[in-house]
């Protein structure tokens, strides 16, 4: 069984590999439409050449980022989920004055 601190420390790498793919994704339909509109003004021009190798690396982190989500998934399936302590108060624990 692993220790707690390994639980956690899993927990927490998921948690950042969502946030960075959310922000792979961003960066990646920004960068799909600065693709689109320097294409549109002046095909074929520097800015759009930037512009779509900006979007293909995105798009691999994208990937990439996913990829590794989903086999973190994959391989914690089989562990036990521990959830923090309920926020309601406990009953029946308090002494009478």
């Amino acid at each position: 069984m692993a220790p707690e601190t390994d639980h956690a420390e899993s927990v927490r790498a998921l948690r950042q590999l969502r946030k960075i793919r959310m922000f792979y994704a961003a960066g990646a339909a920004l960068w799909a439409v600065s693709a689109a509109s320097s294409a549109w003004d002046e095909p074929g021009g520097r800015q759009m050449w930037v512009s779509l190798v900006f979007l293909v690396v995105f798009a691999a982190l994208l990937v990439m980022s996913s990829l590794w989500l989903r086999r973190r998934q994959a391989d914690g399936s089989g562990e036990a989920v521990h959830h923090a302590a309920p926020r309601r108060a406990a009953l029946g624990r308090h002494a009478n004055a």
